[in-house]
């Protein structure tokens, strides 16, 4: 199939080069010509321009925008509605409030356009290990998209098969997954990077407590001198709390075993907040995932080695760069 990407940045680039991997075709745009030139030099079709972009593609058309929530992405969107025709489809990729999904999908679709919202993870490894996706909207539209999904998707691959299912692997089971009708898509999502910052902070202050265990305020006999690059290579195999984000952690204390390269500084990019939000307007109790949002904002006043830990993780599964460091953006 074809399809037609806006926003090239770490996670938009690496989609087109997967899906060109995969046999699909992609015409490329984004307001960074040079990052355009790369992927036309890897075999894509290259546009300067939205409107040469839709010029391009074949009916029905499938545009995905893969750029920053908020208003850079309503005014592309806002653009493409007025380009594309009858029957074409936009896809959201980025990070955008479910609720916006909502109100898009229904304007929509009074000009004849199709809507998807697509919750991408996998960070600046989804080239190689494949994009979980979480996708909200019409069941027709995604059942039409679907070679596009699979080939994002990481596949079955190792993992072993969850007791009780059996026959053809579902969708789920290769790594995405319709969500429900629009908005479904993003509020999955947003879950997900709720209790990501929860699962993360739990780890970052445990491995803070270890550092901590030789701290002369301690009796002599009771302190600790741990390798936490030791440690978190063993926890990787066989332990309870292997992940990803462990192997991340192990990763970057293996590099810099004191995290100085990290400042401790740790942003939150949205979807933490509207997770909190979700949960008050649910009058649900979610004591975990707000606070580990509150130790977020605490870490730009004053900084812990849980907060290097933190901001290390982000570094290793989403090229996140603190801000300030010198020559990085």
């Amino acid at each position: 199939m074809q399809i037609g990407m806006v926003g090239l940045g770490r996670m938009g680039s690496n989609i087109v080069r997967r899906l060109m991997r995969t046999g699909h075709s992609a015409v490329a745009y984004d307001q960074n010509s040079a990052a355009v030139q790369v992927l036309v030099s890897e075999g894509a079709a290259g546009a300067s321009s939205l409107e040469e972009l839709v010029k391009q593609l074949e009916a029905p058309r499938t545009v995905w925008v893969m750029l920053p929530a908020g208003e850079v992405t309503e005014q592309t969107i806002e653009k493409l509605s007025g380009l594309l025709d009858t029957g074409d489809t936009i896809i959201d990729g980025g990070n955008t409030f479910w609720k916006d999904d909502i109100r898009r999908a229904k304007v929509l679709r009074e000009h004849g356009l199709h809507y998807l919202d697509v919750g991408t993870s996998g960070g600046v490894w989804g080239l190689e290990r494949g994009y979980c996706l979480m996708i909200g909207g019409e069941a027709a539209v995604v059942e039409r998209l679907e070679p596009v999904f699979a080939a994002l998707a990481p596949g079955v691959g190792e993992i072993p098969r969850t007791a009780g299912r059996e026959g053809t692997p579902s969708r789920a089971e290769t790594g995405y997954v319709h969500a429900g009708p629009h908005g479904a898509g993003h509020f999955v999502k947003m879950i997900h990077n709720g209790i990501e910052y929860g699962m993360m902070q739990a780890m970052a202050e445990g491995f803070d407590i270890m550092r901590h265990a030789a701290s002369p305020a301690l009796p002599a006999e009771e302190r600790l001198d741990l390798d936490l690059a030791q440690v978190a290579e063993v926890w990787r195999r066989g332990s309870v709390i292997t992940s990803w984000l462990l192997d991340l952690t192990a990763a970057a204390l293996a590099e810099d075993p004191a995290l100085e390269a990290y400042s401790g500084y740790v942003e939150d990019s949205g979807e933490g907040r509207w997770t909190i939000q979700a949960a008050i307007a649910e009058a649900v109790p979610a004591e975990v995932l707000t606070a580990a949002l509150y130790a977020r904002f605490r870490s730009r006043q004053e900084h812990t080695f849980a907060e290097k830990v933190l901001s290390a993780m982000r570094k290793g599964f989403g090229g996140h760069v603190e801000p300030g460091k010198a020559g990085q953006k």
